[in-house]
């Protein structure tokens, strides 16, 4: 697959990859931002923490409807991670993980990785683009997105119970449809640090992997407008998921 093989509606996403760092923390107070910012300077130039990648794979036909439009079977691969891990348990991810010593990069890490949660097939996907190391304090990991594309990723799910609860390829417009979002905070005490979320019918996408949805739907110009003023507590928000599905655009999944 050469870069002339990538579909027109997923170009307004690549030709904006560098707004993606700063639309990633605009919803956070000024002081937040320049903490999480100095952290990820620090974590760039020392080399210190642990280092991971994860797969941004968008599924999708080349062609859409209409000029620009995101294609109804256009999808994300996500899974969710198993109860029983030390670091995000039960949350809601991209394929991804830490660096083994042989890995060439991000992109030969964030394929290994997927490979071995999903059971996709590395020689599926085209990778586009890496995005700027983030850093994640909760695991203290450095984590750079690699952002990818296929037309079809053939057969996907679960590998290693033990390491991955669910594997599901959600439609993008699950994601893009306003009334699937909401803003959540971990704790009382982090209120104020509320986040991007994407409450669908499986799972509640939230955190980091929710923080680069919402910053790609920013940047591609996908984004609708949606009600902010929605902001849930962490266990609040995750009581919600499994109830009525929602209409106009749909929480459907595909995948196990």
């Amino acid at each position: 697959m050469s870069a002339g093989d990538i579909p027109a509606w997923l170009r307004p996403l690549l030709d904006n990859v560098d707004r993606i760092p700063g639309a990633y923390l605009r919803r956070l107070p000024a002081d937040v931002r320049a903490m999480i910012t100095a952290a990820n300077a620090k974590a760039h130039v020392t080399g210190k923490g642990r280092d991971a990648a994860v797969l941004v794979l968008f599924s999708g036909p080349m062609s859409a409807i209409r000029d620009g439009a995101v294609p109804e079977s256009a999808d994300l691969l996500v899974t969710v991670r198993a109860s029983t891990l030390r670091h995000h348990a039960g949350q809601a991810a991209f394929p991804g993980g830490a660096v083994d010593p042989g890995d060439t990069g991000p992109v030969a890490t964030a394929l290994r990785e997927a490979n071995e949660e999903t059971g996709i097939d590395p020689h599926r996907v085209q990778p586009l683009s890496t995005l700027e190391k983030i850093f994640i304090a909760p695991s203290g990991f450095s984590v750079v997105p690699v952002l990818a594309y296929t037309p079809d990723p053939g057969p996907v799910g679960v590998v290693d119970p033990a390491e991955t609860a669910v594997v599901a390829r959600v439609p993008i417009r699950a994601f893009i449809n306003p009334a699937n979002r909401l803003m959540v905070y971990r704790d009382a005490r982090s209120r104020r640090w509320a986040m991007p979320a994407f409450r669908l019918n499986e799972m509640l996408v939230w955190g980091f992997t929710a923080q680069v949805i919402s910053a790609m739907l920013d940047v591609a110009g996908w984004a609708q407008p949606w009600d902010t003023t929605e902001v849930r507590a962490l266990d609040e928000a995750m009581a919600l998921v499994g109830g009525e599905r929602r209409e106009h655009g749909g929480t459907g999944m595909t995948g196990t």
